[in-house]
C-alpha cells in the first residue's frame, strides 16, 4: 500500500476525534460557566411563560440563580414554577418568586416594579423578553392597537426599566438585557406600527447604555429574526420573508437562550442573530437605502399581484 494512503487513513481518524473532542470540552466549559455566572443571582425575566421565557427560566434555575418570573397569568405562572421545582435538585436551586406582570396594563407597572424589587431587595439581571406582534396595512390599523403596542413593546418596558435603574446604580452593578427583533434595526412593510414600537425600545437601550456604564450598570441588546418552536415553510412569494429565515421555524428558544447566556458572560453590548442576507439588509438600508427602498416596494407590488390572480 501507498504510504501517503497508509498515512492518510491514520491521521484523519485522529483529527475527526480530535474536533469532536475539542468541540466537546468547548461545551462542557460554556455550560459550566454559565452555571457559576448565574448561581446565586437575582434574575428577573418578562413574559416567562413565552417559548423563550420558559427555556431561559429552565436555564437560569438549573444554574441556580435566583428567578423572579413574570407574566400576566398567576395561575400558568404557578404551573411552571411546580414544573421547574419539579425538574430540578431542590439543595441546589432556590424556589422561583412570581409576579403579575403586563405591559399592556401601565396602571398597574408601578405596583409590578414594586413588587419585583421587593421579592430579593434587588436584582442583577433583567431579560427583556415580551413582544406584541401584528400584521397589518398602516391604514387598517387604529390609534388605539398602535398605542397598544407602544405599550407593551416600549412603555412598559422602559417603565420597568427606569424603576430598577436607582437600585442598579446604587450598588453600581446589574445588566439589562433587550430580547428584540431584528425589525428593531430594519422595517419592513405591513409592520409600521410593530417595527416603530421596536425601533423606540431599541433607541432607549442604545441611550441608556452609555448613560449608565460609568455607574457599572451594563445594558446589552440581543436581535432575533423570529423565534419558533416549529417548523413552518417560509413562502417564497414575497421579497423581505427572506429576510427573516435563519432555518424553516426560525430561531429555536434554545438557540436565544444560548446567546443570551454567552451575551451575559461576555458583557457584549449588541448581538444580532440572524443569516447573511437580513445582516445584509441592514447595511444596505444605512449604504444604499435607495436600493433597499426600491426591494420593499418591488415586494409590496409582487404581494398584490399575487393576491389578485
Amino acid at each position: 500500500m501507498d504510504p501517503t494512503w497508509t498515512t492518510t487513513i491514520l491521521v484523519v481518524p485522529c483529527v475527526v476525534v480530535l474536533t469532536a473532542g475539542f468541540f466537546y470540552l468547548y461545551g462542557a466549559i460554556i455550560s459550566l460557566l454559565s452555571k457559576t455566572s448565574v448561581r446565586n443571582k437575582v434574575v428577573v425575566i418578562t413574559d416567562a411563560l413565552s417559548g423563550l421565557g420558559k427555556e431561559c427560566a429552565g436555564v437560569f434555575h438549573r444554574g441556580g440563580s435566583r428567578l423572579i418570573l413574570c407574566g400576566k397569568s398567576w395561575e400558568k405562572l404557578e404551573g411552571l414554577a411546580d414544573e421547574l421545582e419539579n425538574a430540578s435538585d431542590p439543595t441546589a436551586t432556590f424556589p422561583p418568586k412570581l409576579v403579575l406582570l403586563d405591559f399592556g396594563d401601565m396602571d398597574s407597572m408601578a405596583a409590578a416594579v414594586a413588587e419585583v424589587l421587593d421579592c430579593y431587595g434587588c436584582l442583577d439581571i433583567l431579560i427583556f423578553n415580551s413582544s406584541m406582534k401584528v400584521k397589518a396595512p398602516a391604514q387598517s390599523l387604529s390609534l388605539e392597537t398602535d398605542k397598544l403596542l407602544m405599550d407593551n413593546n416600549y412603555f412598559g418596558p422602559i417603565t420597568l426599566a427606569k424603576g430598577v435603574l436607582p437600585s442598579m446604580v446604587s450598588r453600581r452593578s446589574g445588566h439589562l438585557l433587550l430580547v428584540n427583533s431584528i425589525q428593531g434595526k430594519i422595517a419592513v412593510p405591513f409592520r409600521t406600527a410593530y417595527a416603530a414600537s421596536k425601533h423606540a425600545v431599541q433607541a432607549f437601550f442604545d441611550c441608556l447604555r452609555a448613560e449608565v456604564e460609568e455607574f457599572g450598570v451594563s445594558v446589552s441588546t440581543v436581535n432575533h429574526t423570529f423565534i419558533s418552536c416549529s417548523a413552518a415553510p417560509a413562502s417564497t412569494s414575497l421579497l423581505w420573508p427572506l429576510l427573516f429565515s435563519r432555518k424553516p421555524g426560525g430561531v429555536s428558544p434554545d438557540e436565544v437562550t444560548a446567546e443570551i447566556i454567552r451575551t451575559l458572560n461576555n458583557k457584549r453590548k449588541e448581538v444580532l442573530i440572524a443569516p447573511s442576507l437580513p445582516k445584509m439588509a441592514i447595511y444596505a438600508r444605512s449604504f444604499f437605502p435607495n436600493v433597499f427602498f426600491a426591494v420593499m416596494a418591488a415586494g409590496v407590488k409582487n404581494s398584490a399581484a399575487s393576491e389578485n390572480m
